[in-house]
């Protein structure tokens, strides 16, 4: 998931005001003052600071200490800014000066008490070590630069501020520190001696594909780190027989980089006529050596199982510089939980990867100990009988290169797209009667009852998908499905699959439902289509979304829907009942009346309304309550109001079913505007409109898709990061998420793994194994130090805000910056404009794909804001920055395409060159003008 930061450690003093939240100035980002505090003075202190607050006087000590910590912040989390106050000395000394002048004038006004002297001593400690980090990190990159040379080339070796942002979060954009250098080594050979190199300079290892992981595997936790860019390991050999140790015939096998996208892997496998199994969603960008290190799985995965489960063998750089190369022996060629037991080679080899070291090793493992019984996913355990680097996310060594074995799609396949139009709780059944059908028909050859048809894929979108994506309903009906079902069935008998395909319709319409046949591949194509554009779903929050992955027994896919459903009915009711809270609170003030010739309406009548106003707000407030507090308990409860409704057996079924309805515009709306009629209270109404946009503005709500034939159910909440108390409230709704799975005998992980995340969910056995794992094979955490260890969860994470950034200053709204920013904010950061990028092409070193342009950009434009705020000066080297990255785009518009929430970054970079025209900052540059011919 992209979770939120758990709620133990959020805020939770009595609900403060707006502002005591956020006192920090230059704080664009999720982070309240107290994190912040905390980050850089400890928690000793923030409780003294708390204690600090009733005794303001004047709040001028309080207000320059938070100028001390705004500064520290915003330079911290922006490398841009850095990079400038490292490369000119006298605006570092200016900045380092005035904050040691803010917090003497601290301690001159302290009047010797000590709560204030612990704060001016605390501070000064943390100025102290900022200005320290310039000289280390000085030094470090010279020395670092040194080594790192004589094993690739220079231009492969990168320290600026596109590069490190570009590294410093994946698709969930969680960030806790920056990697201080960034690797983007040409060839496997390199690897080993780079992470040694590494080991020596101090710095610990996180290797990284396309950057798509869901819960931060790759998000460095220390600023000591280096990131291993694998995306220039981008060949295959193509589809390729061999024999298999222990396999009786010859099989069909690729062998991929670790760079090599997911898509790549399978082109080249369809060419052949053959499948790649693991094709996760994120295929488009997601590369080969993340699918190995998170045992990734995708669609294919009811049939032929994960990355796991196709390995022939792979090989991975150990954290003592050293290679291994793991054999899978005795290949069943086909899901690993099904036989007795799996067996692996590993050999190991010096750092030239010829020299081998010592006699290889034959580990058994158990196969139904892979995942959990009765799962058809389960990527929790990360130890797995200490069988390396798969599912380990990084955290064991770096993948380079891995050999998958290939499939045989039947000859004639079929695309059913099935929409239920009915109750969910009628419909949710249908994967399971759908999928015991097709396990059926699967069987068919083998016990003589006809020609085999498999099910190659079955995908699930709840009602809240349907409508992110845009699905166009198939159905000659006015309204929009409440589930939709897309699978792929094949066989060799085209007489067969047609039968089973119109049976899938007919189960389809027995639960109120249609269902529609794609044959041709064009067509099939289509089908597909909407259900890759999930990511969507965030677009309304800037791109933030709590992102789960549990898996289910298939049996109970109807109770765990039925368990999110009813979640998301008492989130919805709270928010509306916050509504009614609002309204009162605006009710019992003076109300705004729109002057008319005569003058204000006659103000005894206006009292009338109001307490009219109020008191419907009163009964509806008791009304929705009840509701909410009954919701298990038998209509009749709700007296006259649940008559209606005695045919179901229960308050929530009834509301399930949208029979019975909480409504703002019938309950509330309609009947405000009814009192308040008249052209003399228009703007209360107008008012009305507001607030309720605000409030509804908060409303968390999970949206479910899912790889229905496995179980293996994603679990969505977009999230506003720069709302706190949504952020709360998304992660208790994640906690009775993880509790929900849990008590069904599921998972908390099919296949996005545990990254930081999902760490305070895991299990404590489960930690202490792979904690075992982890001291013996890397206890000087060479790679990715910290991760999926006790206290690795998101205590220290936080997430940028575009809308803190956009209510921040002038210069959003007086320029192009402002527009070029809302451009930019929707960015799901999927990476899926990287392959039709003609500036992402990583064997030329670049790197400029929109996903990395539009996280450079954001970095610039709050550089901008802090500098003109300062007013020490916006730094020129920032506008050849964005320079930098505007001219990076030949604008082909190619990118708009792929994109789910639709930016084309073509017509963002012609914003920002005008911007840069506006300035009197555009430079000339030959390969862009070239570029647009």
């Amino acid at each position: 998931m992209n979770a939120p930061i758990p709620a133990k450690i959020l805020q939770t003093e009595p609900a403060p005001a707006a502002t005591r939240l956020r006192e920090i100035p230059y704080n664009y980002t999720s982070f309240s003052d107290r994190e912040i505090v905390i980050r850089f003075l400890g928690e000793e202190i923030w409780a003294v600071l708390n204690e600090l607050r009733g005794e303001r006087k004047t709040g001028r000590s309080a207000r320059m200490l938070f100028e001390v910590l705004g500064d520290l912040w915003v330079v911290s989390r922006n490398p841009y800014l850095q990079d400038d106050l490292l490369d000119n000395p006298k605006r570092r000394k200016a900045l380092i000066d005035a904050l040691y002048h803010r917090i003497a004038a601290i301690n001159e006004r302290s009047a010797g008490n000590d709560k204030v002297v612990k704060l001016v001593v605390a501070a000064k400690k943390a100025v102290e070590k900022f200005a320290e980090d310039f000289r280390q990190t000085y030094d470090l990159r010279k020395k670092a630069l040194s080594k790192y040379s004589k094993i690739t080339r220079k231009d492969n070796i990168q320290f600026d501020g596109l590069a490190r942002v570009s590294h410093v979060t994946d698709a969930t954009d969680w960030r806790v520190e920056y990697p201080f250098v960034v690797l983007n080594p040409d060839t496997e050979i390199e690897i080993a001696a780079l992470v040694k190199a590494s080991i020596e300079l101090g710095l610990t290892v996180i290797p990284r594909g396309g950057g798509t992981g869901y819960t931060g595997g790759a998000i460095p936790l220390t600023p000591l780190s280096v990131v291993i860019n694998t995306e220039k390991l981008d060949r295959h050999t193509g589809v390729q027989m061999r024999t298999l140790p222990g396999v009786a015939r010859q099989v069909a096998t690729i062998e991929c980089g670790a760079g090599v996208v997911t898509r790549r892997a399978m082109e080249a496998a369809t060419e052949a006529g053959l499948e790649f199994a693991c094709d996760p969603t994120s295929a488009d960008a997601s590369c080969i050596g993340g699918n190995v290190a998170m045992n990734a799985g995708g669609k294919k995965a009811v049939l032929w199982g994960t990355a796991l489960d196709n390995l022939a063998s792979y090989r991975m750089v150990t954290p003592d510089a050293t290679w291994i190369e793991v054999e899978r022996l005795d290949h069943n060629l086909g899901k690993i939980h099904d036989i007795a037991m799996a067996r692996f080679k590993i050999s190991r080899f010096d750092i030239d990867m010829k020299t081998q070291l010592g006699e290889p090793e034959i580990i058994s493992i158990p196969g139904p100990s892979f995942r959990k019984v009765g799962l058809g996913k389960d990527v929790t355990d990360k130890f797995l009988s200490g069988l390396p680097g798969i599912q380990k996310e990084g955290c064991d060594g770096l993948i380079t290169s891995a050999t998958f074995i290939l499939h045989r799609m039947p000859k004639y396949v079929r695309t059913i797209a099935l929409e239920f139009f009915g109750n969910v709780s009628h419909a949710v059944p249908a994967i399971v009667e759908i999928k015991d059908y097709l396990d059926a028909t699967a069987k068919g050859l083998s016990n003589g009852a006809g020609p085999a048809v498999i099910m190659a894929g079955l995908e699930h979108m709840d009602e809240r998908y349907i409508k992110a994506v845009g699905y166009a309903t198939k159905a000659a009906r006015q309204q929009r499905p409440k589930m939709v079902l897309i699978a792929d069935i094949a066989s060799d008998d085209e007489n067969a699959v047609g039968e089973v395909a119109s049976a899938m319709v007919r189960i389809c319409n027995a639960k109120n439902g249609e269902g529609f046949i794609a044959v041709s591949g064009e067509a099939r194509k289509k089908f597909w289509l909407d259900r890759a554009r999930t990511a969507a779903i965030a677009k309304h929050t800037n791109a933030f979304k709590i992102n789960e992955d549990v898996v289910i027994p298939l049996p109970k896919l109807g109770d765990y829907s039925d368990g999110i459903e009813r979640i998301n009915i008492e989130l919805s009711i709270d928010n509306k009942l916050k509504l009614v809270d609002a309204l009162e609170a605006f009710m019992q003030t003076e109300l705004p009346l729109q002057a008319d010739e005569d003058g204000n309406a006659d103000a005894e009548m206006v009292h009338s309304k109001q307490l009219i106003a109020l008191q419907l707000l009163r009964d509806l407030r008791a009304k929705w309550r009840l509701i909410l507090n009954a919701l298990d308990e038998p209509v009749s409860v709700l007296g006259e109001l649940g008559k209606p409704h005695t045919q179901y057996e229960n308050v929530f079924r009834a509301v399930q079913s949208y029979d019975l309805r909480i409504s703002w515009k019938r309950e509330l709306k309609r009947p405000m505007a009814e009192i308040f009629a008249g052209r003399e209270y228009q703007k209360i109404l107008t008012r009305l409109d507001e607030i309720h946009k605000a409030v509804l503005k908060s409303r968390v709500f999970i949206a479910l898709h899912m790889h229905a034939g496995d179980g293996n159910v994603h679990t969505n909440i977009p999230v506003n990061s720069d709302d706190y108390g949504m952020m709360k409230q998304a992660h208790e709704a994640v906690d009775r998420v993880m509790a929900l799975a849990k008590g069904l005998n599921g998972v908390i992980s099919g296949e996005h793994g545990i990254g930081i995340t999902k760490m305070e969910y895991l299990d404590k056995a489960t930690i202490d194994n792979f904690t075992a794992y982890k001291n013996k094979v890397d206890p000087n955490g060479h790679f990715n130090k910290g991760k999926l260890l006790a206290g690795s969860g998101l205590e220290n994470a936080y997430t940028p805000s575009f809308g803190l950034l956009e209510q921040e200053s002038i210069i959003m709204e007086q320029s192009a910056i402002g527009e070029i920013a809302d451009d930019i904010s929707d960015c799901l950061r999927c990476g899926k404009c990287k392959p039709v990028c003609t500036t992402h092409v990583p064997r030329a070193n670049l790197l400029y794909s929109p996903r990395n342009k539009i996280l450079g950009t954001s970095l610039l434009i709050e550089a901008f804001l802090y500098e003109e705020q300062t007013r020490r000066g916006i730094s020129l080297k920032h506008f050849d920055e964005f320079n930098d990255v505007a001219d990076h785009c030949t604008v082909c518009h190619k990118c708009l395409n792929p994109c789910p929430v639709d930016i084309d970054f073509g017509d963002v970079s012609i914003k920002m060159r005008n911007f840069l025209r506006e300035q009197g900052k555009k430079q000339f540059n030959p390969g862009t003008s070239l570029g647009m011919l």
